[in-house]
């Protein structure tokens, strides 16, 4: 689907979607769920298809493109626990997933306690121009974004914060959608006391070690927990300050 939409404050860009949003919808379960999605193409000048990282099986028909007012049913079962990718699955992958053909699957690992707060932050690059111009694929292959984002928009948390009350535990997920960077995801005045990726806790919270970032490569995914010890404005940025700078960025309110 094409959609218009906006993806930095004032700044609209026709993007190439699932579902009518970039990143598309997010879908959620737990180890041995099935998961059947039906993909219906109805962009009328190309072909489409979708590739789910959460799942194991072979590509050739599930992950093939279909055309113009195609559809095709897509069904996989999710063996195990991680934030995962899903993207378009037709080449030039790179112009698809660019202009805004991805999304996540999160599927819990066993026994994921409660917490207070949740958000799922999508990191990708946004490429201005025309989509599928010369001018922006050059700008694609030559890893040149216009801005970084998080679900989409570059901005769009510093205008409106995520919200959190002291004392209160908060799980951010976090999954790198690219199509050409990471992201090192960090929170500004706190500390991580739970880090997990790509299916693995690497710090739990009843241990003495802390993390200052979640550090994701191309279509990984995890998350952290924390809580916030005073009210204030806590700025979460992609530490890498050219990105921050040019819209990966944003704050949590923190009330008393």
């Amino acid at each position: 689907m094409r959609e218009t939409v906006e993806v930095a404050p004032g700044v609209k860009q026709q993007r190439w979607t699932f579902g009518g949003t970039a990143p598309g919808p997010t879908l959620r379960g737990k180890v041995g769920d099935v998961f059947e999605i039906t993909l219906v193409n109805d962009d009328p000048d190309m072909g489409h298809g979708i590739d789910f990282h959460a799942g194991s099986l072979a590509p050739d028909r599930p992950m093939r493109t279909i055309e113009p007012g195609e559809r095709l049913v897509y069904r996989f079962r999710a063996e195990r626990a991680g934030a995962w990718l899903y993207h378009c699955s037709t080449p030039p992958m790179l112009q698809h997933i660019g202009n805004g053909m991805y999304g996540a699957v999160v599927i819990d690992p066993p026994g994921l306690p409660e917490v207070d707060h949740e958000y799922l932050l999508v990191s990708s690059q946004l490429y201005l121009g025309t989509p599928g111009s010369e001018a922006q694929v050059e700008k694609m292959r030559r890893n040149t974004p216009d801005a970084w984002a998080f679900n989409g928009v570059a901005h769009q948390y510093a205008e409106r914060p995520l919200k959190v009350k002291t004392g209160q535990r908060a799980r951010f997920w976090v999954v790198a959608a690219g199509p050409g960077d990471g992201v090192s995801f960090h929170i500004v005045g706190t500390v991580f006391d739970t880090v997990y990726k790509e299916g693995a806790h690497l710090l739990t919270a009843d241990g003495p070690g802390g993390a200052q970032v979640l550090d994701l490569a191309v279509a990984q995914g995890g998350f952290v927990e924390t809580t916030f010890p005073e009210a204030g404005h806590y700025a979460f940025v992609d530490h890498d300050m050219r990105r921050a700078e040019s819209g990966a960025r944003g704050v949590v309110d923190v009330t008393g």
